[in-house]
């Protein structure tokens, strides 16, 4: 099953960093999350991957053309630029990378690459969150029930911790992070048939995959929801980058299946 990857978009609201590279290719420890969200559908089997590039995109390309090369130990004759390859740490990984233009809204993106998809089932998510869900038991889901379209639904820690106070002032209860209203929200790994693509019609370009199309596939019953309660969390902001790296560098990232 291939694994698309929308990486296209401007990463307007980290631009501390995405004015000098899309937002995908932000580093947690010394690796772009990119690469981590890579790893870990590579854990699970999910070795084939199309990328969908806009902003920037050349980074993300030149960080593959010359990935076999950083991960190796190699010896290079200078006078003839002969070059020897004695190790090399690298990964398993097929990558198509696919200009899918600077302004395409992911409705576009994803149709753009529906060539490289063929007829089979495939996944689908964003380059800018992590998961330390069993993505080999997602697809499963998504087998079973035989619509079009799966997408992971999660329930977010409140941005704010709350207290029960009684009537003299004493806190009763304490939670630093509670869940948050009781609402579920899009986790971003899309599980979906071919069929999908009859949902992106001419106007994709200018189309959220977030909005027209899963909107449509609702109103027809074809989308259903795989409710996760363990780790997930978005690189939306630069907090949620420091947050992510912190947790990295502590070796508590729960997303880390991979040895």
């Amino acid at each position: 099953m291939k694994v698309v990857i929308f990486a296209g978009g401007l990463g307007s609201r980290i631009t501390e960093e995405s004015h000098l590279k899309p937002k995908p290719m932000i580093e947690l420890g010394d690796k772009p999350i990119l690469w981590h969200i890579m790893k870990s559908y590579g854990h699970y089997g999910f070795n084939d991957f199309i990328i969908c590039l806009g902003y920037k995109g050349y980074v993300i390309k030149e960080y593959f053309m010359h990935y076999f090369m950083h991960n190796s130990d190699i010896s290079i004759e200078l006078k003839n630029n002969q070059v020897d390859v004695h190790a090399s740490n690298t990964e398993s990984f097929k990558v198509t990378l696919v200009d899918t233009g600077l302004h395409t809204k992911t409705a576009g993106r994803l149709k753009r690459v529906r060539k490289y998809i063929g007829d089979e089932d495939f996944m689908l998510t964003y380059g800018d969150g992590l998961t330390d869900m069993n993505l080999a038991s997602l697809a499963e889901f998504h087998k079973s029930h035989g619509k079009i379209a799966t997408i992971t639904a999660v329930q977010p820690e409140g941005k704010f911790g709350g207290m029960q106070i009684d009537s003299q002032n004493v806190i009763t209860e304490f939670q630093e992070k509670p869940k948050g209203d009781g609402r579920w929200i899009n986790a971003g790994f899309f599980v979906l048939k071919p069929e999908v693509f009859n949902y992106l019609d001419d106007n994709a370009d200018i189309q959220m995959w977030e909005d027209e199309p899963m909107n449509n596939l609702t109103r027809d019953r074809q989308l259903v929801a795989y409710k996760y309660g363990g780790f997930w969390k978005c690189m939306d902001a630069m907090r949620d980058k420091i947050e992510l790296e912190n947790i990295w560098n502590s070796n508590k990232a729960k997303w880390k299946k991979w040895d």
